[in-house]
């Protein structure tokens, strides 16, 4: 089975994958203080949960964008289940042409997701990572990589705006009634919530026109599902987007 890892900003995304069956998948918190035993400990426990055992993993695939932790996760795979992890990163095959200015500063994650989307939906395409932050990448209908937009995240937008203004405090982001706020609570979850499906639209807009043809939008992440339901702009949700991607590259590059 393969362990497929995708490592963010704030949170690990795990997959379990059994051939082309995704068997199991967790979010864990990304601690970079944490010792190799730490997380294998952890890792196993979880697929324990599900039923599984560390000797079933003979395979194990990391997309990292924390540099800190890539040592610790791959000392994981080594010790606990005695595989050499392949990193997505330069000299891997993706397939995939890499128009960036500089494709060293190209996050692990934004070309997994170029990559899933290619190959499970078709090109052009536009892709958006609801993540840490907000991650706009486009694919041309040559299937290349020609780069994108960084946003903040919607959570630590959010969050900034809690701290940062004195008479506002937190609330939980959700959808209000309506667009016009009538108490600081609604007014808030309006500006958050609309604010950033106008944020994707108008994005997503000048993509297209950039791109020509008609490019698929394919939304993933921790908040593809309550951004797409207020927007005609996304045609696709995959929450699970990059851990495909991820399977993908590594049936790439196996030997």
């Amino acid at each position: 089975m393969l362990l497929a890892l995708d490592i963010g900003n704030t949170s690990i995304h795990i997959g379990l994958w059994n051939g082309q069956e995704l068997a199991a998948t967790w979010r864990i918190g990304v601690e970079t203080e944490k010792l190799p035993d730490e997380y294998g400990v952890l890792f196993t426990s979880l697929l324990a949960t599900r039923g599984f055992e560390r000797r079933q993993v003979d395979a194990c695939i990391i997309g990292c964008d924390v540099p800190p932790l890539l040592p610790t996760i791959q000392a994981v795979s080594r010790d606990y289940f005695g595989v050499e992890p392949l990193v997505v990163g330069h000299g891997l095959r993706t397939g995939m042409r890499i128009l960036y200015d500089n494709p060293r500063q190209l996050g692990a994650d934004r070309i997994i997701d170029a990559v899933g989307a290619v190959h499970l939906y078709g090109k052009p395409c536009i892709i958006v990572d609801f993540g840490t932050a907000t991650v706009f990448d486009a694919v041309n209908a040559k299937g290349e990589y020609l780069g994108g937009a960084i946003a903040p995240g919607i959570g630590i937008a959010s969050e900034a705006l809690f701290q940062r203004a004195a008479m506002l405090y937190r609330v939980q982001i959700e959808r209000p009634p309506a667009a016009i706020g009538k108490n600081t609570v609604t007014a808030m979850q309006s500006g958050i919530l609309f604010g950033y499906v106008g944020l994707v639209e108008g994005l997503v807009a000048r993509f297209k026109e950039e791109l020509g043809g008609n490019p698929k939008v394919i939304a993933t992440g921790g908040w593809s599902r309550q951004i797409a339901a207020e927007t005609r702009c996304i045609d696709i949700v995959d929450p699970e987007l990059t851990l495909k991607g991820l399977r993908i590259i590594y049936e790439m590059n196996r030997e």
